[in-house]
């Protein structure tokens, strides 16, 4: 019986990722190689490559990625490592609010940036006031430094990505490894870079994966910021001649590719010292308590990067509470309006609703899968259980844009999967994009959940005739039903929140889901850039308190669920 499971859940996996994941990009792949005659050519790949807009928009989205995914590093690595080594006050409210960056789509604090940094924003309102520039000399500070707003914006909102992979990395780590290290004279900065770094290099190489690839491929920041020289925007706006025009799968294709040559040469550098200690921990690592003057400092450090993180959020809220906020540093007239005319606009109330309907039945399927694909590769020894452990992940390694944009070839006129095309009803679409994109979240927290439960368990409920899958879901599925909770938090959130598949496959007002509600508001007249902010407070609050309470409920191995 189990045997036929294990068959079922493989053919079903293989089948499921095949049509919407593998396929999509093989469609892609095609679209950019082959000509309308179905004659293979690079031609399109040279015009591109001849293109100083294309090369421009690729040497920016490159550049993007790195800076951003370096100073990710930069915030998050000193982060976790003082959270897991010392001892400071108000140690778990700063360390639980360091998450919080994490709970909007970088797009919408944009908005906030914008706020503060434009021409009659708060930053030149301040220097005004204070009488350092002319009321006739203000700066466009957006205007000169997009390219470094965006970056900044990116690693401000991404750095829990990567302090959560940090911090479950350190937790892994035995204690009496660095223990011994000390003993033989290896302490502070060189124990550190000598026996610390290296342990957690595979954690630092798939946070920082995920933040280079999100990086890359990221699209609404830049809409935002009318920043047009880079990839994902140049592909997002030749969406409209995708039936004609070969180009779109070109850049899309090339995208691809620069994706999986820097993880593949990331992954040789970074991720192949993959150090195995004899056995788990014998004992729980002891965080150290330093002097006072360094506790007030590592609570300062935290506090700070948070506020700093939130600013862009802090300036959403504000102006979501404002009729006016023009030329000077707070609102000139403030009202909570705004919250009620959300909630009750044309377009916000449909957007709502569709986004609830796409992302629960997107985690109902996430679920279910995911529990399946677990338990084969944990629980049984089928022979293609490594295969849908790696095929069930590769979603994590490809960007949202590439899969949406594929789901958009295959659905095209004369295609067998015609009958979805978005351009009708993308709802089909959507709740599938959503949910293979976020499968892997739901892999990774139940396979943690399961290898964490003894199979002891199950096995003496075998011994009293128990068939193995009945004690597996009497016995194990309750015992692992935090991971469960927070695997289905974390994907219900994000697909609340996504923002490539939105943008790409949402085409009708009527099927608009929140992220593409809250972009159509920002470029209103009028209230509309108001009602987008109130609209992200709901949504800023709503992902506040799934993110917390998922990490809440799994503790430090709230972490290996964005493990690669």
């Amino acid at each position: 019986m189990t045997r036929i499971f294990s068959l079922t859940v493989c053919v079903i996996t293989i089948l499921l990722l095949g049509c919407f994941f593998l396929w999509p990009i093989w469609e892609i792949i095609q679209g950019g190689f082959f000509n309308v005659d179905g004659q293979f050519t690079l031609g399109f790949f040279k015009i591109i490559f001849e293109n100083n807009t294309y090369i421009a928009g690729l040497l920016n989205a490159i550049t993007s990625g790195f800076l951003s995914t370096l100073l990710t590093l930069v915030i998050a690595l000193p982060l976790a490592y003082f959270s897991h080594k010392y001892e400071f006050p108000f140690k778990k409210l700063l360390t639980s609010i360091a998450l919080l960056p994490i709970m909007l789509p970088p797009f919408v604090g944009a908005i906030g940036i914008q706020q503060i940094f434009g021409s009659y924003g708060v930053l030149n309102s301040i220097l005004i006031n204070l009488h350092v520039i002319p009321p006739t000399c203000v700066t466009d500070w957006l205007g000169q430094y997009k390219f470094l707003s965006m970056i900044l914006m990116n690693s401000l909102s991404l750095y829990p990505v990567l302090y959560l992979n940090i911090i479950a990395s350190l937790s892994n780590i035995d204690p009496a490894m660095e223990e011994a290290a000390a003993n033989l004279g290896c302490t502070g900065t060189k124990r550190f870079f000598k026996i610390t770094l290296p342990l957690i290099m595979p954690g630092v190489f798939a946070g920082s994966t995920l933040v280079f690839i999100w990086a890359f491929t990221e699209l609404g920041v830049p809409l935002i910021f009318d920043y047009n020289t880079i990839t994902s925007v140049q592909i997002y706006s030749g969406l409209k001649d995708i039936g004609s025009n070969p180009f779109p799968y070109a850049l899309v294709t090339v995208m691809l590719c620069f994706s999986v040559f820097f993880y593949a040469v990331g992954k040789g550098f970074l991720g192949r010292q993959n150090f195995a200690t004899v056995s788990k921990a014998a004992h729980v690592a002891i965080t150290s308590k330093p002097s006072p003057f360094y506790q007030l400092l590592l609570s300062t450090t935290f506090l700070f990067i948070t506020l700093l993180a939130l600013l862009p959020h802090i300036a959403v809220i504000i102006k979501s509470c404002s009729m006016d906020w023009y030329g000077s540093p707070l609102p000139n007239s403030w009202t909570s309006q705004n919250y009620q005319t959300a909630l009750g606009h044309l377009l916000t109330i449909p957007s709502i609703q569709n986004s609830l309907v796409y992302s629960s039945c997107a985690t109902l399927i996430t679920l279910f899968l995911g529990i399946s694909i677990a338990f084969v590769v944990v629980r049984t020894k089928f022979p293609g259980r490594s295969i849908i452990d790696a095929l069930s992940m590769l979603p994590v390694a490809v960007p949202g844009l590439v899969t949406a944009f594929g789901y958009l070839a295959i659905s095209q006129p004369g295609r067998p999967f015609a009958f979805l095309n978005p351009i009708e009803n993308p709802t089909a679409l959507l709740v599938i994009a959503y949910a293979i994109r976020r499968l892997p979240f739901m892999v990774r927290s139940t396979v943690a959940g399961f290898q964490q439960t003894s199979i002891t368990y199950e096995e003496a409920a075998q011994c009293f005739g128990c068939p193995p899958l009945k004690s597996t879901l009497k016995i194990t599925i309750p015992l692992i039903s935090a991971n469960l909770i927070a695997g289905s938090l974390l994907v219900f959130s994000q697909s609340m929140l996504g923002v490539s598949d939105s943008m790409v496959l949402a085409q009708k007002q009527q099927f608009y889901p929140i992220t593409k509600a809250i972009y159509e508001l920002v470029h209103m007249l009028g209230d509309g850039p108001f009602l987008a902010c109130a609209l992200g407070v709901w949504a800023m609050t709503f992902l506040a308190i799934t993110i917390i309470g998922a990490s809440t409920i799994m503790g430090k191995s709230f972490g290996s669920i964005f493990r690669m």
